[in-house]
């Protein structure tokens, strides 16, 4: 029997040579909403400041991160991934699902090296070349094998927190995981940090969080098999359940991690990483429940303004990692350090809502964004 599939099956559009069909609105709008999620949180990172040391209204701005950003558009964004990596596997085989995702990779990579050191793309690229391995099971097969595999990734967490918190380690200072950036160090000395702490910091953050990841693959791949997102209409009662009991949980274990955000001990650092992750999941599902349903009625209103963002999201990714490195990094701007996160946070909301009217003027005149033009070139080797 053949799986029927989406009409809109790639995370930033790979369709093939076949005529182009009408897209599906509702993954847009969620990977557009992502994405300026995603830059909120990434802001830490990029300004340089640590969660714990905020005050006053950075303290609020922070707070507000933590209990609805921080881990949740992140896991919408790899289910997204997962979601379309699953429908381009199905659609167009092993070989070009292979040559897509080292590409990704490539590119991952040498976003992290030459730009930013919090790339995701060559991770989920990497992690998404095991997909093939659970793309024949239904959708309770691949519900079953990422529960266990995230099960188990949220058990270990937990155990090196309890570790932690039994031994002397729990005393130390949490490891901020911020860049090592010293004020006037150039362009190429960062270079070469980054391609010193290749291995460790890249390639160990792929093996660590693989686990995790190939959950939320698993997830996007279910959604792609029943057609959750392609076919919103005949899933209320599942937006509805995702609404009204994952979303509040998701919201107390963010009101958790801001708490834990609050200290600067490492037990706090270590569980805040399962705290984050699991309420970033539970409020990802609330937040597609709420979107699937108001799509059902028809009331999206404004949230569609998210769609040609969610469109051009690779090219809107990577622009992210320019202007904000260009602001703060040591070799152009020099602002890493001097930021709290209330004004950080506007920084980040001021550029991505720029970037939904840019994306719309760019589709006006483009079928897709420029970096996902160069790279539909070099999957298919030819203009479509």
């Amino acid at each position: 029997m053949t799986l029927p599939l989406p009409p809109e099956v790639a995370f930033l559009p790979p369709e093939g040579p076949a005529p182009v069909r009408e897209r599906a609105l509702l993954p847009d709008v969620l990977r557009g909403i992502a994405l300026l999620g995603i830059l909120t949180v990434n802001m830490q990172d990029f300004a340089g400041y640590r969660e714990w040391e905020q005050v006053g209204l950075d303290r609020t701005a922070q707070v507000l991160i933590d209990v609805f950003a921080n881990g949740r558009f992140i896991s919408i964004f790899a289910m997204l991934f997962g979601w379309g990596a699953y429908g381009l596997y199905r659609r167009h085989g092993p070989a070009l699902f292979a040559r897509r995702h080292l590409l990704l990779f490539a590119l991952g990579t040498a976003h992290h090296i030459f730009l930013w050191h919090g790339d995701i793309i060559g991770l989920y690229a990497a992690i998404a070349l095991g997909l093939p391995l659970v793309a024949r099971l239904r959708v309770r097969g691949l519900l079953a094998v990422g529960g266990a595999l995230g099960g188990w990734w949220l058990l270990k967490t937990l155990v090196a927190a309890w570790s932690s918190a039994l031994t002397e380690q729990g005393h130390r200072l949490r490891f901020d995981g911020l860049p090592d950036l010293m004020f006037g160090l150039s362009y190429a000395q960062v270079m070469q940090t980054r391609l010193h702490n290749f291995s460790d910091e890249y390639l160990g953050g792929l093996i660590y969080n693989a686990p995790w990841i190939a959950l939320l693959f698993c997830l996007g791949a279910a959604a792609a098999r029943a057609e959750v997102l392609t076919r919103p209409e005949r899933f209320g009662w599942l937006f509805r359940r995702l609404t009204v009991f994952a979303l509040p949980l998701g919201l107390l274990l963010g009101a958790v991690l801001a708490f834990l955000n609050t200290r600067s001990d490492l037990t706090a650092g270590l569980l805040a990483i399962p705290v984050r992750m699991a309420g970033g999941l539970l409020s990802a599902l609330g937040y597609v429940g709420v979107l699937g349903l108001l799509h059902n009625q028809g009331r999206l209103g404004h949230w569609r303004l998210f769609a040609a963002s969610g469109r051009t999201a690779l090219t809107n990714y990577l622009t992210q990692s320019l202007v904000m490195t260009t602001v703060f990094y040591p070799y152009t701007g020099a602002q890493w350090g001097r930021w709290g996160a209330a004004d950080a946070l506007g920084l980040a909301l001021l550029v991505g809502l720029a970037q939904l009217p840019l994306s719309h003027w760019w589709l006006r005149w483009h079928a897709r964004g420029p970096a996902e033009e160069l790279l539909r070139r070099a999957v298919y080797g030819r203009l479509n």
